[in-house]
């Protein structure tokens, strides 16, 4: 692919021009370009064209040469709790996602952690996240302090917890939180009911009703675990999909996290409705939970883009992990070594998590029109050199310590691998804090 000739003057002022060794634009699919410039204004993609066109094409007020990177959109992190870096087990060997008494859940620790998984995902190439926990505002002051894109869960349990004591309650302060931020640059929100299993069907017809009403999208836990399924045969004489289906649940705003333990009538359902995963096989794999039928559900038409889940069942924000470990999963699961290739891992981590979101005609490719949302990957580093190939290096090379440049909305949010809103020292510092409070 090679964009046509701007349509604008010669000598066309503008505020950003990238060269890049390389770019992968993710549209149109399997696209590689080389040599060529991503020239930025008003904080959106204005034109694609060879470097040697830009010279003229273009006055650049800032111009940066990435001679040895490859450009990439953004990476769409579709399923994340940013709050739970600073819960015990956050080394990602299991264990409890929420707090004990001797770090208990409030407004301080969600807002601490989200700047701390935020940061760490922004530091690998993340500019969009899907986040869910108690506390929503508290979250959205982390993000906003990075200036990232997040859609923001407003979780709903039956359960009490520091933050809530009912689901009735989890909704009228999430719904309040949502109402303080509305119009928000970059932030929206969603309806996050935990799990089928942990909200009633008085509750999930509510969400229900709210999604419609207020445009938004769903995002839930699904068939995470094979124990999910009994349970809800058992209770409920239905599968979990088929119950939210009869509650009004599935549509195009639906995202199932996990989705591991699918049969054909389930694929089928998220297929016929338009529903997306969150494809989460870091943590699918260190909970031994399964692997999830992503090839079948892709198949079918399923969207699928890709998460980290949280942190005790993971250990890292690190969605270049996401990418090369549902490669390999899915090779493994479907014996085919040519099978979920760099081009479609890169779209699962872009473009099909910005249309889960209902973002993709503003992130998610590098097109001209959308936001420039841009991640720079060095490919010059001796350990994943020589490069032969960049975008299967990309996958097999390359990891997210590479990740050099970020920018969103056109603003340089990372640079040579430095964060610019947040010092490292800080980031430790919340750290020693938090470690100190659980002593």
């Amino acid at each position: 692919m090679t964009a046509s000739t701007p349509q604008h003057p010669a000598g066309h002022v503008i505020d950003l021009l990238i060269d890049a060794r390389w770019i992968i634009p993710v549209e149109p699919f399997r696209a590689l370009l080389e040599n060529h410039s991503v020239a930025i204004c008003d904080g959106r993609i204005l034109d694609l064209l060879p470097s040697a066109q830009a010279d003229t094409a273009y006055r650049a007020r800032q111009r940066v040469v990435l001679d040895q990177h490859v450009l990439i959109p953004g990476l769409v992190n579709l399923h994340s709790q940013c709050a739970t870096r600073l819960l015990p087990g956050n080394h990602g060997d299991g264990g409890r996602v929420w707090p004990t008494r001797s770090r208990p859940l409030n407004a301080d620790l969600v807002r601490d952690g989200t700047l701390l998984g935020a940061a760490e995902m922004l530091r690998g190439g993340v500019t969009c996240l899907n986040d869910v926990h108690a506390f929503p505002a508290a979250a959205a002051q982390a993000v906003l302090r990075l200036g990232m894109r997040a859609t923001l869960g407003l979780l709903v349990l039956e359960s009490p917890c520091a933050y809530a004591s009912d689901a009735a309650d989890y909704l009228a302060k999430g719904l309040a939180a949502r109402d303080q931020l509305a119009g928000t640059e970059r932030l929206q929100f969603s309806l996050a009911p935990y799990a089928p299993y942990a909200v009633s069907d008085r509750t999930l017809e509510r969400i229900a009703t709210l999604a419609a009403q207020l445009d938004l999208p769903v995002h839930v836990r699904i068939n995470e675990t094979a124990h999910e399924d009994a349970e809800s045969q058992r209770r409920h004489g239905l599968r979990p999909l088929e119950r939210l289906r009869r509650l009004g649940l599935l549509g195009p705003g639906l995202i199932a996290a996990h989705a591991v333990h699918l049969d054909d009538q389930d694929i089928a359902l998220l297929a016929d409705h338009g529903c997306s995963i969150a494809h989460c096989p870091t943590a699918n794999m260190n909970l031994a939970s399964g692997i999830a039928p992503i090839a079948d559900a892709s198949a079918r038409g399923v969207r699928v883009g890709l998460g980290t889940d949280a942190a005790p069942a993971n250990g890292r924000n690190d969605m270049f992990r996401e990418m090369r470990h549902g490669a390999l999963l899915g090779r493994a699961a479907t014996g085919d070594p040519e099978a979920f290739d760099v081009h479609t891992m890169l779209r699962m981590a872009t473009l099909n998590g910005a249309a889960a979101l209902g973002l993709d005609d503003r992130i998610g490719s590098l097109r001209p029109g959308k936001c420039a949302d841009l991640c720079a990957v060095r490919l010059d580093d001796w350990l994943p050199s020589p490069c032969a190939d960049p975008a299967a290096h990309l996958l097999h090379g390359a990891s997210r310590d590479q990740v050099s440049h970020v920018w969103i909305d056109g603003v340089e949010k990372l640079c040579h691998s430095q964060l610019h809103d947040i010092r490292a020292g800080e980031l430790l510092d919340i750290c020693a804090l938090w470690q100190n409070r659980a002593m």
